[in-house]
């Protein structure tokens, strides 16, 4: 198996995980921030999205460019979330060994911010959007919501 066809199992693996937390959260309480230096649920749930965004750029392309747009409402982050998570796993599916050892750069308010093979680009962000999924997944119980099961079961996934 190669580097690639790895990230790919693994991004298929986590998928499920990602969209049973964006489901959980309560739309009406996505201003959640648990303390004034947090970013709130939203700002989250679309820093998910626009990874993806930036990673689908990045397997295009060799670059990508940081968009901050305000976030649509909850629904559609989550749709966008599910269809640019299968865009990319089919774009990278299609991706040849010299194209994901190609550099990439990676441009943030104007300013190239990284530059590194498309692998090494991927791979960070799938582990910054499972430390992301981890942020949502303590904010859910203050928001009233549930967490769901991610690994194995949680304590509002063992009581139904």
């Amino acid at each position: 198996m190669t580097n690639r066809e790895f990230y790919l199992q693994c991004r298929k693996a986590e998928l499920p995980a990602f969209v049973n937390v964006l489901k959980a959260l309560p739309p009406d309480r996505m201003d959640y921030k648990p303390h004034d230096r947090s970013p709130s649920a939203e700002q989250i749930v679309w820093t998910l999205a626009g990874e993806l965004r930036s990673c689908i750029e990045v397997v295009k392309e060799h670059r990508a460019v940081w968009k901050s747009e305000p976030a649509p409402p909850l629904n559609r982050m989550i749709e966008l979330f599910e269809q640019w998570s299968a865009e990319l796993t089919e774009v990278v599916s299609k991706m040849d060994e010299q194209a994901w050892d190609q550099l990439a750069k990676f441009y943030f308010q104007g300013k190239m911010v990284s530059e590194q093979p498309v692998s090494q680009f991927l791979w960070m962000i799938l582990f910054d959007a499972i430390h992301h999924r981890g942020q949502l997944t303590t904010y859910l119980r203050p928001m009233g919501g549930k967490v769901p099961a991610i690994y194995g079961p949680s304590g509002d996934s063992r009581t139904g």
